[in-house]
């Protein structure tokens, strides 16, 4: 009786997580389109430079979020439905054993999905506390690339970039250790901040990108934890199915004659 408890308590548990990786796989989704159509990331991406550095994270960004989010759907469909099929058999009155068979299989390609994204979220966490200022860097690289081009050759194209990136980012040129104000920011800069302090460019971007990146860390942190979690309940059910904990759960009854 205690081991149908613990199979049982396997199940509820492994279709409230199939459940929870679901809602993850929408929050990666959402991430996704943030960072691929989001104002801020699409006025860097969108600097017409064939040397831009952030084009490249920007395109494994959206890639790598759409990979993640199939990867999570499928582990939270094949659980959900090898539970409910696996509790289906064993309320047949048919050859339990051969009909868990593909309930089996479909287990194990649940266990293979948390274990793949698994995987992938531990390289991507040991990227991210590695190269942790690699994105940000490329950012002020392209900010830095196109206001010295303006600065240089006041290239109507160019200005009106940088204006785009000021109005985004709510900023205005980078701070001169002078305190001086250059014809670029007058021309550039948003109206609004005109008669205030405006606020340096480079660091409006470090601080919204340090913003960005904490909400992907704890969403990485959460996920890795979730296909922990759904790689053991997986195991324990793939076991209970192959060694058939309950003696209910193999052959066939036979009536005989007495």
């Amino acid at each position: 009786m205690g081991q149908r408890h613990w199979v049982r308590t396997t199940k509820c548990q492994l279709i409230v997580t199939s459940l929870f990786v679901m809602l993850l796989g929408l929050a990666v989704t959402i991430l996704t389109i943030i960072t691929r159509y989001g104002a801020h990331f699409s006025v860097i991406s969108g600097v017409s430079s064939e040397a831009n550095p952030y084009r490249i994270f920007h395109n494994v960004a959206f890639y790598s979020g759409i990979c993640l989010t199939m990867i999570l759907v499928l582990a939270a469909l094949l659980s959900t439905v090898a539970t409910v099929r696996e509790s289906v058999c064993l309320m047949a009155m048919t050859n339990t054993a051969a009909t868990l068979k593909p309930v089996n299989c479909l287990v194990t390609q649940g266990f293979f999905c948390f274990a793949i994204v698994f995987c992938a979220l531990i390289q991507a966490a040991f990227w991210r506390y590695t190269n942790n200022s690699e994105v940000e860097d490329a950012m002020m690289d392209v900010y830095d690339s196109v206001y010295e081009e303006v600065r240089r050759n006041l290239s109507s194209f160019r200005r009106q970039e940088l204006a785009t990136i000021h109005e985004t980012f709510l900023c205005c040129g980078k701070q001169s250790p002078f305190g001086e104000t250059g014809g670029i920011e007058k021309e550039t800069c948003p109206s609004e901040p005109m008669g205030t302090a405006r606020a340096d460019c480079l660091q409006e971007i470090q601080d919204f990108l340090k913003k960005h990146m904490d909400f992907v860390s704890v969403l990485l942190i959460i996920t890795i934890c979730f296909m922990v979690y759904g790689m053991i309940l997986t195991s324990f059910l793939w076991f209970s199915i192959c060694f058939s904990n309950n003696l209910d759960r193999k052959g066939k009854y036979i009536f005989r004659e007495t």
